[in-house]
C-alpha cells in the first residue's frame, strides 16, 4: 500500500536525503522517496503496518528535523 506524507516546513536538502535513508531501511517499508521541492514522501508499506510505520516516520523526523510537522495526504 501506498501512502503519501507531506512535510511541512522541511527546509533542509541534507536533512531531507537522511530522512529518506532512515525511513527506506525500516524493516516494513518495501520503498520509500523523499521528494524536497514537494515536500512530499511516498511510501510502500504493507497496509496492516501503516499505522506503525507512520509512527516510526514521525519520530524519524522529529529527530532530525524538530520544526517539521508529518501530515498524510
Amino acid at each position: 500500500m501506498k501512502k503519501t506524507f507531506i512535510l511541512e516546513d522541511l527546509d533542509c536538502a541534507h536533512c531531507a536525503g537522511l530522512i529518506e535513508g532512515e525511513v527506506q531501511q525500516l524493516d516494513q517499508v518495501e520503498s520509500a522517496n523523499l521528494n524536497f521541492m514537494t515536500k512530499r514522501l511516498v511510501v510502500d508499506a504493507p497496509a496492516d503496518a501503516m499505522a506503525d510505520v507512520k509512527k516510526q516516520i514521525v519520530d524519524i523526523v522529529k529527530k532530525r528535523e524538530p520544526d517539521v510537522t508529518v501530515k498524510e495526504r
